[in-house]
C-alpha cells in the first residue's frame, strides 16, 4: 500500500468516525461566521487547529468528554468557535 493510500483511508475513517456531524458543521462554517467570531489571524491558526482536532477525535473514537477536553485545551478561542457548532455547543 503506498503512502497515499494511508493517507486516504485516515482522512476517509475521520470523516465517516464517531464526529462525523461535528466536523461537517465545523468546516461548514462561512467565511462571514468565521470573521464575526474571530477576526484575527491567529485565531484563524486556532480554527484550523480545531479542524484537526476533530478529525483525530472523530478517527481515533474520543470520548466527548476526551474531545472538550482537547477543545477547552486550545484555548478560549478554540472553545468560542466551538459554541457555534450545535454538536460541540452543548457539551461546553
Amino acid at each position: 500500500m503506498s503512502r497515499f493510500e494511508d493517507l486516504f483511508k485516515e482522512a476517509d475513517a475521520a470523516f465517516d468516525g464517531h464526529y462525523k456531524k461535528t466536523l461537517d458543521e465545523l468546516t461548514g462554517l462561512s467565511d462571514e461566521q468565521l470573521k464575526s467570531a474571530i477576526p484575527d489571524t491567529e485565531d484563524r491558526r486556532v480554527y484550523d487547529k480545531l479542524i484537526i482536532l476533530v478529525k483525530e477525535a472523530s478517527k481515533d473514537n474520543l470520548s466527548k468528554a476526551e474531545l472538550v477536553g482537547e477543545i477547552k485545551e486550545l484555548g478560549e478561542v478554540a472553545v468560542k468557535i466551538a459554541k457555534m457548532i450545535p454538536s460541540l455547543s452543548s457539551l461546553l
